[in-house]
C-alpha cells in the first residue's frame, strides 16, 4: 500500500507519498518521496515544502530505521521523540541498495547530490494539515499512474522531436536559399548588364522615354 499527502504550501500542489512498512503494518518512515513537476530541480525547493517533507519523515520515523525524505538518509534514532532531527535528501537516482544492507537502509551513489535541512521539533498543526490530506493507494494502483506517467513523458518528448524536426527543417531551408541567393546573385547582375548592351535603344513600353537619348 501507499500512502498520498497533499502539500498546499506552494502555488501548485505537490504530492507526497510513502510506502506502507509491510513488517510494522505502519507507514515506514524511511521512505517519503516527493514528486516533482516539470521544471521542478530537486535542490532548489521551495524551503516549506522541503520542511513539510521533512515534517513527515521525522513524525514517522521509527526507532532503528534510518529516515528518508523525497529520499532522505539519516534521520536519528526514534526521530519521532527527538528534537533537532538532521534529514538529508537527494534524489531518487542517487539511491544505492544492495542485498548487504538491512530493511530500510540505502546510501548514495554520489555524496555530492545531497542536502541537509534541520527539524529542530515536530510541528503538530504541519503533521495534521497534511494527515488531513492523506488517501491510501495500491501498490498496483500506483504501478499504473507511473506508467500513465511516464507514458505521458515519452509522448511530450516525442512532441518535442517533432518540433525540433520541423524548426531544424525550416533552417536548412532558409540556409539553402541563402546559399542559393549568393551563388546566383553575381550571375543576376552580368544578366542584367547584358540586356542593357545588347538589347540597344529600350522601348516606351520598357520604361525608357526616346527623349532620354541623343
Amino acid at each position: 500500500m501507499v500512502y498520498y499527502f497533499r502539500s498546499n504550501v506552494v502555488d501548485t500542489e505537490a504530492t507526497i507519498y510513502a510506502g506502507k512498512d509491510k513488517v510494522e503494518s505502519m507507514m515506514c518512515g524511511a521512505h517519503i518521496y516527493l514528486r516533482l513537476k516539470a521544471g521542478q530541480e530537486w535542490d532548489k525547493l521551495p524551503r516549506a515544502l522541503v520542511e513539510d517533507c521533512a515534517q513527515l519523515t521525522k513524525a514517522n520515523s521509527i526507532e532503528d530505521l534510518a529516515c528518508y525524505v523525497a529520499l532522505l538518509k539519516r534521520l536519528s534514532y526514534q526521530g519521532n521523540k527527538k528534537d533537532n532531527v538532521t534529514i538529508v535528501y537527494t534524489p531518487w537516482s542517487n539511491l544505492l541498495k544492495n542485498a548487504s544492507m538491512a530493511t530500510g537502509q540505502v546510501g548514495f551513489r554520489d555524496q555530492k547530490k545531497t542536502r541537509t535541512i534541520l527539524v529542530p521539533t515536530r510541528l503538530n498543526p504541519t503533521i495534521n494539515r497534511l494527515m488531513k490530506t492523506r488517501t491510501v493507494v495500491s501498490a498496483d494502483g500506483l504501478f499504473a499512474e507511473k506508467e500513465q506517467h511516464l507514458s505521458e513523458l515519452r509522448a511530450k518528448a516525442r512532441e518535442r522531436a517533432k518540433e525540433s524536426r520541423k524548426e531544424d527543417e525550416r533552417v536548412k531551408k532558409e540556409r539553402q536559399e541563402e546559399k542559393y541567393r549568393r551563388e546566383h546573385a553575381y550571375e543576376d547582375m552580368m544578366n542584367g548588364d547584358v540586356d542593357e548592351e545588347g538589347g540597344g535603344k529600350r522601348s516606351n513600353q520598357e520604361g525608357w522615354d526616346d527623349d532620354d537619348f541623343m
